[in-house]
């Protein structure tokens, strides 16, 4: 077995991966071509869930459509965490689910070794980051953007906000772009000034509830977008557009 940013090698089969929540995520389609052979793994995994229906009643919560590299570019494809995978296993009756539920379980104890010594998912995250090609000023502003958004998420669950659906809510108040692996420097930067920005709030007026949260949510955004705008007006242009989106800039830096 091969590990690396973009895809895992299980007895000769690929199956593509990436980071979310600060977690691996495999493709499901290629899980299930990888345990059954199956010609048609699209049909096989409705036929799964048919024959088990807890499995597709809890569907929504096991795979989630996520940007995946794919011969064609970036496409979204269901993917789970490794919690969801070995629930997407139970319902594979075939010998070759037993080793990689083995392989899972590694990448479940490096996970829990991770949560113990938190410098083990930095260092992850970092090499990730460098093997996309992502330059290494670019990755430090990054690395310091996911740690104002931990501490930002830390402080909505502890004054009332307990669902992802709420995180997402809050998270939409302070800015509509969310593909933070898109943004180049001047955006990473106005997506901390926000969140940064919305975590002073709270604080300040010890905001409790989730209706409060979002309003000073809303209001972080807002001290963003004001000093975006005067940015903006000061350079004649705009810092937000589609140029910057980095994947040219990592084609560029790999030749």
């Amino acid at each position: 077995m091969e590990k690396n940013n973009q895809i895992a090698i299980f007895q000769g089969r690929n199956i593509r991966k990436t980071i979310y929540n600060n977690e691996w995520w495999f493709v499901i389609i290629d899980v299930v071509f990888a345990l059954t052979d199956s010609a048609q793994p699209e049909g096989y995994i409705k036929d799964m869930r048919r024959r088990d229906p807890e499995l597709a009643k809890g569907w929504g919560q096991i795979a989630t459509p996520l940007l995946i590299q794919t011969s064609g570019g970036p496409q979204k494809m269901n993917c789970a965490n490794t919690e969801g995978i070995f629930r997407i296993i139970q319902s594979i009756p075939s010998p070759k689910a037993e080793p990689f539920k083995r392989w899972l379980a590694k990448v479940g104890y490096e996970r829990i070794k991770e949560i113990e010594d938190p410098e083990l998912a930095t260092k992850r995250t970092r090499m990730l980051y460098k093997l996309k090609g992502y330059p290494d000023d670019w990755i430090e502003k990054r690395m310091r953007g996911i740690a104002i958004r931990e501490e930002l998420t830390d402080e909505w669950q502890r004054r009332g906000a307990r669902e992802k659906r709420e995180y997402e809510i809050l998270t939409a108040e302070i800015s509509r772009e969310n593909l933070r692996d898109h943004m180049d420097d001047m955006e990473l930067i106005f997506s901390m000034l926000g969140e940064r920005s919305t975590t002073e709030i709270h604080r300040t007026e010890n905001s409790q509830g989730v209706p409060k949260l979002k309003q000073d949510a809303n209001r972080g955004g807002k001290i963003a977008g004001i000093a975006r705008k005067e940015l903006e007006k000061e350079l004649g242009r705009s810092v937000v557009s589609k140029n910057n989106f980095l994947g040219n800039k990592r084609r560029k830096l790999i030749k």
